[in-house]
């Protein structure tokens, strides 16, 4: 609560800061006398910088009413659920893409999960779709004559279905298995309302109209890495780009009710539906005005903040713009269609709401006038802004500093002013256009599915021509720095500070946007998610059981970390069960490699589920989880270091592991029982490493010792030696037969004791 008050203090400050400054901007910083261009330049930046912090003063308003917008969860009894019809919408996603998100439907829990009746959507009319959908035992909806994207899918689906509630899903937005009962609930608060504590059937008379729901949406989220978690090195650092308008904004709106159907992981009343007439089709942006239609139509939709279902983000710079671009021309495009910021049917601060939805699609444009503006100072003697160096410290010094601190309060830590600069940089050059047409009526019409291949993503230089306007804008803003700052010192220089910090940290947000061009390779075609579960081991070549626990899985490899070295001979299929308190797997697997990781080992497996009923197992093991990527941002990292980080990762090459079987250190006095002696280094089960060998060590010599449970242990001289080490290397004759008598784990403990007792 101390919190929230210090927030809104510090929220209704900064609007009073920044309102100062702006009169202050347009009342005398003007340059009236300074001839057209000047002036022209002018009013562009104090309109760029309007526009910006208006649209953030609307969402300081809905920070302040969050709280007060938030329904209670019901507790309903299970009779009272209804039958739910859930929509996979699919155009020409890959049948494996479309595997894992059936799968994971069929998973979800409901009281009677014969009301689930879940459908394939496929305006494809693919026959290995319809193939998919016998396999699970779903529907099929085939509609091959589609000719209206989305919409026209989603509306074929409607009139061939009856159950009251809808769930969509994009093709590959895999649920959890609590989502239906995670969003279900809130459309029976008009029937049930809570009574000292309890739930109950609502009377007649106590029927309340304020509860008529037309959706919940649940957040868009994604387990892969987005390109800027990945092009910059940054997915332990910050959260996925959607994240702050899925996990904060659309909250926000709750306020105003005024949240965006994001199109996926969605529940939706078929009533209303049927009222504002299905799913609107002059738009490509269909889900974004559905909501709009359902909130004239004087209904809620209200959106939660937990994760109950994550997809595959875009993988390349191209699709990621094209998809931009689109979002950008259809909000524009629903905008016009339902007049929604001058529309009667809603009331004001959605209108609000709307109206910044509109100037956000023009930030971009800002931050072009922005990145211009010292350009234009400092390279070009443009005289934009009419002041001081002592005005400008009185006017925009305090206002900054607030409203930056103001940012952090507002994004919850998921996003800050940098980092928002910098995604706006990196879009600049290919949204402005597509915004000022669309804003003129020129409409772009046709509805393309984003391509989310990740084997796209490894032609960089292609992606590097993206970056060739941010290069220009770099190259003017250093080649104005330097005229700028040639010559001057001591109080010269401290006067052109203003300038000089906006053309560095301009800079930096465009060596951001390089970064992000250029990109970074791909060696995985699947994600590894993090994990931890546990597992059980068997060798398929003896009897030996291990157990460990998963560090991290994906389809088709899984990492394990184990406190003790295993043996298991090289390419050896292994039998792994994971498990948990749901689900239970049994794979193959093959060992890659073996490293140390910490007091433990940490071994990387390729994996095969043994049958079908283990492979979709497997898959709610990997995709039924909260994922590991960050929900906030990394608030040590600075600017600085993200970009030693990102030079460093691009230089120097990340180590290659190649080791299938542990190699274990070890300094163990041994003396054999012909009399000759040395020091075991290492061992990896097959060789010992060794080196102050007095006796014989000819090539094919056999030497044998005896553990301290007098275990015997014959090893033959070999001609090779350690790399860069000048160790002999002796291989384990009679590993076979130590395994056999079960007697492997005891040797390793003998060898690390004596190591032990030697340090």
């Amino acid at each position: 609560m101390q919190n929230e008050k210090r927030q809104n203090i510090l929220f209704v400050v900064t609007v009073i800061l920044m309102s100062v400054y702006l009169l202050w901007r347009l009342i005398f910083t003007l340059p009236w006398d300074q001839g057209v261009l000047n002036m022209v330049f002018g009013i562009l930046l104090i309109a760029a910088e309007t526009v910006t912090v208006l649209t953030t003063f609307e969402l300081f308003f809905q920070k302040m009413q969050k709280k007060r917008t938030l329904l209670d969860f019901p507790n309903v009894p299970p009779e009272h659920y209804p039958d739910v019809d859930v929509f996979i919408a699919t155009h020409n996603e890959p049948v494996d893409l479309l595997y894992k998100t059936v799968n994971a439907c069929t998973f979800m829990d409901y009281p009677d999960k014969r009301k689930v009746h879940i459908y394939l959507c496929d305006d494809g009319g693919r026959p290995e779709v319809e193939e998919l959908a016998k396999q699970f035992g779903v529907g099929y909806l085939g509609f091959p004559g589609n000719t209206e994207a989305k919409s026209g899918n989603l509306n074929n689906a409607l009139n061939k279905t009856a159950s009251p509630l809808i769930a969509t899903f994009d093709a590959d937005m895999i649920p959890q298995h609590t989502f239906l009962m995670k969003t279900v609930p809130y459309f029976l608060l008009s029937e049930f309302i809570k009574d000292n504590g309890e739930w109950r059937l609502r009377r007649e008379d106590e029927r309340d109209d304020k509860f008529k729901l037309g959706l919940v949406q649940t957040p868009q989220s994604f387990y892969n890495p987005d390109l800027f978690q990945f092009n910059l090195y940054a997915e332990q650092g910050i959260p996925n780009e959607q994240d702050f308008f899925s996990r904060e904004v659309n909250i926000l709106r709750n306020a105003s009710n005024s949240v965006a159907y994001t199109g996926s992981n969605t529940v939706i009343s078929r009533k209303v539906m049927e009222e504002i007439g299905g799913f609107p089709l002059r738009t490509i942006t269909e889900d974004f005005e559905t909501s709009i239609r359902l909130q004239q139509a004087g209904y809620i939709t209200y959106a939660t903040q937990e994760v109950q279902a994550a997809g595959l983000t875009t993988t390349t710079v191209p699709s990621m713009i094209k998809q931009r671009i689109r979002w950008a021309r259809g909000i524009l495009q629903s905008l016009q269609n339902t007049r929604a910021i001058i529309s009667k049917k809603l009331p004001f601060w959605s209108r609000i709401t709307y109206l910044s939805s509109f100037l956000y699609w023009w930030s971009f444009f800002n931050r072009l006038i922005f990145i211009l503006a010292p350009i234009l100072f400092a390279l070009f003697d443009f005289q934009i802004v009419n002041t001081g160096f002592m005005e400008i410290l009185i006017f925009w010094l305090p206002a900054y500093f607030c409203y930056s601190m103001s940012m952090r309060y507002l994004s919850s830590n998921i996003r800050n002013q940098r980092w928002s600069q910098i995604i706006d940089t990196i879009f600049m050059p290919y949204l402005i256009v597509p915004v000022f047409l669309e804003t003129l009526g020129i409409r772009e019409k046709t509805f393309k599915v984003t391509n989310k291949n990740k084997a796209a993503g490894r032609k960089w230089l292609t992606s590097l021509l993206y970056a060739l306007p941010h290069i220009f804008l770099l190259l003017l803003s250093i080649a104005a720095l330097v005229r700028f700052v040639s010559g001057k010192y001591g109080l010269a220089l401290f006067y052109s500070s203003i300038i000089v910090f906006w053309l560095v940290h301009n800079m930096i947000a465009l060596c951001y946007a390089l970064f992000f061009m250029i990109g970074r390779r791909a060696y995985r075609e699947t994600e590894r998610i993090r994990a931890q579960e546990d597992v059980t081991i068997r060798s398929q070549a003896n009897d030996l059981q291990y157990s460990a626990r998963t560090v991290d899985v994906s389809e088709h490899g899984i990492a394990l970390y184990v406190a003790q070295p295993m043996y298991m001979p090289p390419q050896t299929t292994l039998n792994l069960t994971v498990k948990n308190e749901r689900y239970e797997a049994n794979l193959d697997a093959v060992i890659v490699y073996v490293k140390k990781d910490g007091e433990g080992w940490r071994y990387s497996a390729t994996v095969e589920p043994i049958n079908e009923t283990d492979k979709r197992q497997y898959m709610q093991i990997i995709y039924d989880r909260k994922h590991s990527l960050p929900e906030q941002m990394n608030l040590w990292d600075t600017a600085y270091d993200d970009m030693i980080r990102n030079v460093k990762r691009r230089i120097i090459q990340p180590l290659s592991y190649q080791r299938k079987m542990p190699r274990i250190s070890l300094e163990c006095p041994v003396v054999f029982t012909n009399g000759d002696s040395c020091t075991l280094r290492s061992f990896n089960f097959l060789f010992f490493s060794a080196s102050g060998f007095k006796g014989d060590t000819t090539t094919g010599t056999f030497v044998t010792f005896y553990t301290k449970s007098n275990i015997e242990v014959i090893l033959q001289h070999t001609r090779r030696t350690r790399a860069r080490r000048h160790e002999l290397l002796l291989s384990v004759v009679n590993i076979d037969d130590i395994v056999e008598r079960g007697l492997i784990d005891q040797m390793l403990k003998d060898l690390i004791h004596s190591h032990s007792e030697s340090a």
